[in-house]
């Protein structure tokens, strides 16, 4: 391959207990060989005081264990409180990177070095530019870009001297709103919520008027319903430029999820294998990855290619 790409691993969007993320972090700190871990609410800021007085400890803990940790911002601001955290988060003097997921972040870390998130919906080389110009060196991409418009972004970030960042496994986010589905589906509403997406710790299944599965339902958040699986894509997004591999935390065995995925990035395995060894976990949810190729995000194009 082309080039040596990261592993990385996204922060958790559901609403875990503390007890659970502790655990997680302690599994990832000791067996998964991801690069970088992103830690932080992204979701919503309710969620954040149940485990919030965890993070320092877990952050210690990846580093010691030889991970880089980064603190990603909230994806929505909309209260005061959230826009005076955000200030905190890219003012803080523990000299860790912020992932920036909302341009009020960006207003307290221009000039800085920092990283720009899925969320803030880098679509251009030229959005790219101006955002490098302020201080950003990496860049998540939107999940839903495809495989042309990566290679167009791979290459500003080249002379931008900008790291490139793909998500090939977990749901995708596709959209964020100001009302909280997961509240309205149980006839709450969002003030008064009562944390019911804690029920729903991979995410609240939605099916179409039929009975056909369609998409997940996390708080504010709308995800995909299969996870994305950019195996087939790892070899060519290589080849483009692509620095970093991103995996998005699910209720499945991350730790195994990222083995195979650090072994195809390192050429021990093929795409084939890869995706074998996925399926071979018992996932209940499909595979997708329509988005890399130019198609409807929910369709599985590499495996219907080669059947």
């Amino acid at each position: 391959m082309a080039v040596k790409m990261e592993l990385t691993l996204g922060p958790i969007p559901f609403h875990w207990s503390a007890e659970a993320r502790r655990d997680f972090y302690a599994r990832i700190a000791d067996e998964a060989p991801v690069d970088t871990v992103y830690l932080g609410e992204v979701i919503c800021s309710k969620r954040a005081p149940f485990f919030e007085a965890d993070l320092p400890d877990i952050a210690d803990r990846l580093e010691e264990a030889g991970k880089r940790v980064v603190f990603s911002s909230l994806a929505e601001i909309m209260l005061k409180r959230e826009r005076k955290a955000t200030e905190g988060l890219c003012q803080g003097e523990d000299g860790r990177e912020v992932e920036a997921n909302n341009a009020a972040a960006l207003l307290h870390l221009m000039g800085k070095p920092h990283r720009v998130g899925p969320y803030m919906n880098v679509y251009n080389e030229e959005t790219m530019a101006f955002l490098a110009a302020r201080g950003a060196t990496h860049f998540a991409l939107p999940a839903e870009l495809p495989r042309a418009a990566v290679a167009v972004l791979c290459d500003r970030a080249r002379t931008l001297g900008a790291g490139v960042e793909v998500q090939v496994f977990g749901r995708a986010s596709l959209a964020l709103s100001a009302r909280c589905y997961h509240a309205r589906a149980h006839g709450r509403t969002k003030d008064n919520c009562l944390f019911v997406c804690e029920e729903d710790p991979d995410g609240m299944p939605l099916d179409t008027l039929d009975g056909k599965g369609f998409l997940t339902v996390n708080g504010i958040q709308t995800m995909s319903r299969s996870y994305l699986n950019l195996a087939e894509a790892v070899p060519e997004m290589a080849a483009l430029g692509v620095t970093a591999l991103r995996l998005g935390p699910q209720q499945q065995d991350m730790v195994a999820i990222a083995r195979i995925y650090r072994d195809l990035a390192d050429g021990r395995i093929g795409p084939d294998e890869a995706t074998a060894r996925l399926e071979a976990l018992g996932m209940e949810v499909g595979l997708s990855d329509g988005f890399w190729w130019g198609e409807a995000g929910y369709r599985r194009i590499a495996r219907a290619a080669s059947a």
